[in-house]
Parts: C-alpha cells; structure tokens; sequence
C-alpha cells in the first residue's frame, strides 16, 4: 500500500503504527519528526502533479481541511481519494478506524485505547469559551464541529454552539459572555503576539 496524507492528523494517525505506507505528505506534517516522505506542499495547495507522480494507492483527505477543486482533480488523475469528515470525538474514532483498516488492514491498539479515554464522561467544573479561527475578518467555531466537540468532553462550552453557522463572522463586542478566549494556532496562526491583545482582560 502507498499512501498519500493531506491532512497532518491523518499522517500522525497513520505513522503510528504504519509509517512504512506513507510515500507523502504535507509541509505541515510535522509529526512524526523525521518522518521521511516526498513533500507536496500544503493542505490548501497541494501539488497535484506531485502527488499523482507517486502512484499512491490511496491519497487520504479532509473535507474541512482540503479543498473539492483539488480532490477532484486527484480523482481526474485516475486516484483513490479517502475523504473523512467528522464532527464528534466519537465520529472521528470511528472514521480513523475505517480509514486505518482501509489502508493497514488492521485497527491498532492505540486506538481502541482512545475508545476507552475518550468514553469516560467529564464530571468537572465547565467553563464558557470564545474560540476564534480567524481575524480580518473575525470569525469563531459554531454549530456541529469537532474541535467545539472535543472542548465541550473536556468542560469547555462554546457560546455560539447553537449559532446558525458553523464558523460565523463575529463582531467581538456582541458575543454572549464568556469565561476564556481559546486561540489555536490554525486555520489562523494566532500567537502571543497577534490575537491575545483583543481580548483584554476584564
């Protein structure tokens, strides 16, 4: 099996137990480190021509994460596109079981112990958050994602969970109250620099 990974998660997935398959993978797949493939580029731009030149058996993808119009055109060049798309914890380990099957032909352990931790329900004290994906213009998580999900299993609620939208558009003075600002490092690379200072504290 060669395999070709857009989507940084996925080459960790698959690296953890199965590394050999890999033949590519993004610039932003930083782990494992020394992972040792063809490059081909980013998730936004990946060199189709590129990838296409490796015979990959399989090319594993995003639906939020990688673009259709490239998908597509990986698809047009006559290869298998694994598309994932989930929006829970629980709907991401199973994706990663189908996926991992799929081109392993095995699930590993490790996953089936994620099952186990994953399954234990948070009884702690819960916190409201603003989670912001990106600036100019402002936009934040919404309904029905997987990081909203991931937070809301470890006591951090989003505020705008029962937003119309997925990723709003915001306006920072008109967001329910909050408790914590919860800045991540993409789709938008916020840094100490660059986000915390529109959040000043109350």
């Amino acid at each position: 099996m060669r395999v070709v990974s857009l989507v940084p998660s996925l080459t960790e997935a698959i690296a953890a137990t199965h590394a050999h398959v890999l033949v590519g993978a993004t610039d932003w797949c930083t782990h494992p480190a020394g992972l040792d493939v063809t490059r081909v580029r980013g998730t936004k731009n990946p060199d189709v021509d590129a990838i296409i030149a490796l015979r990959p058996d399989v090319v594993v993808a995003n639906a939020e994460e990688n673009r259709a119009p490239d998908l597509d055109a990986l698809r047009a060049g006559g290869l298998a596109v694994w598309v994932t798309a989930p929006t829970t914890v629980p709907t991401a380990l199973d994706s990663l079981a189908r996926m991992l099957t799929a081109v392993t032909g095995v699930v590993p352990e490790w996953l089936e112990r994620a099952r186990a931790v994953w399954a234990e329900p948070y009884d702690g004290p819960r916190r409201a958050a603003l989670v912001p994906i990106w600036r100019r213009p402002w936009m934040a998580l919404g309904r029905d994602t997987f990081a909203g999900d991931v937070l809301s299993r470890i006591g951090v609620d989003n505020v705008l969970a029962a937003d119309d939208e997925r990723y709003p558009r915001i306006q920072l003075d008109a967001v329910p109250s909050y408790d914590v600002v919860v800045l991540p490092d993409e789709p938008y690379a916020f840094a100490p620099d660059d986000g915390p200072e529109a959040f000043p504290p109350a």
